[in-house]
């Protein structure tokens, strides 16, 4: 679901970069103050994870289009909400300007679109009511599907509220939205049972992942994570669905098949190749995204050295 900026004005992509900033600014800061254990090099490693996944798209039966996996409530869950929308944040932004997946100008709408809704109405709203403080894999099934449900469908509608003020494509507001809704259904369905398994997975052999401030089991749960993100980013992605994800689709359906984005720089590792190898981009790839989660984290989470 990352928007291109040929989608978005200026002054739609400059307003949700400032609300996007704005909500990176109070993370920052209350990741800064919180006390937590969790470390750089967990956040690091997940954001290595989702940038893996999100690599690779599932074709949605009868339809003739794919989706992917967004993880930000992934990413929730595991880190809590700050945290996660750094390491999403963070993520968008390496794929913009290294892969040219999403845009500069649209960025913010991006961030806003598949990182807000899953950290900061989700995740509080629907999955922490429904796991309390007892999960068990059936909870987190449950809580992961419908959360996912929910702010898949809030970031897609948010696409078309953002497309239709931008006025640049002009896309039949009914139309898209009648075709964007639908289709994100079931690419929320999907990341909701993905999510659900992943985490009932975690849960059931690395339970203390759940507890808040318990960092005893991160070493073992990041090499687990960093092998199933090279797995992905290294293997997987070379079966990845080619037919176009669910915004691309909508718009196609929309505006004709003729219809096409244009790409608004050349990144340099554009369309996820290295020497012409989806593997290879996968790889580095996921080193520079973690590397670049971790330092960001690190620095953010330093200790202030005692007064005396």
């Amino acid at each position: 679901m990352h928007m291109a900026d040929a989608l978005v004005s200026p002054a739609v992509g400059g307003t949700m970069i400032a609300a996007s900033a704005g909500i990176l600014g109070y993370a920052l800061y209350r990741t800064r103050h919180e006390d937590d254990n969790r470390t750089a090099s967990l956040a690091g490693v997940l954001g290595a994870f989702i940038f893996a996944a999100q690599m690779i798209n599932f074709a949605i039966p009868a339809t003739g289009s794919s989706g992917h996996l967004g993880g930000a409530l992934f990413l929730a869950v595991l880190l809590k909400p700050f945290r996660a929308f750094i390491v999403m944040a963070a993520i968008l932004l390496l794929q913009a300007l290294l892969f040219a997946d999403g845009g500069l100008l649209a960025y913010g709408c991006n961030v806003f679109n598949m990182a807000f809704f899953a950290c900061f109405i989700a995740y509080p709203l629907i999955f922490k009511p429904i796991i309390r403080k007892s999960p068990s894999p059936k909870k987190l099934m449950i809580a992961s599907v419908l959360s996912a449900l929910i702010c898949i469908e809030l970031g897609a509608f948010a696409v078309v509220v953002e497309t239709f003020c931008s006025g640049i494509v002009q896309l039949p507001f009914g139309v898209f939205a009648t075709l964007m809704l639908p289709i994100h259904l079931a690419i929320g369905l999907a990341e909701g049972v993905a999510t659900g398994v992943i985490l009932s997975f975690l849960y059931r052999y690395r339970p203390e992942m759940f507890q808040e401030n318990n960092q005893a089991v991160e070493p073992k749960a990041c090499f687990g994570l960093a092998v199933g993100a090279f797995i992905m980013g290294g293997s997987l992605s070379l079966i990845a669905s080619e037919q176009p994800d669910g915004l691309e689709w909508s718009i196609l359906k929309t505006a004709g098949d003729s219809f096409d984005l244009p790409a608004s720089f050349q990144a340099v590792f554009a369309d996820y190749s290295i020497a012409n190898s989806t593997a290879l981009a996968g790889i580095v790839g996921i080193l520079i995204t973690a590397s670049v989660i971790f330092a960001l984290i690190k620095a953010v989470c330093k200790k202030k050295a005692p007064s005396t």
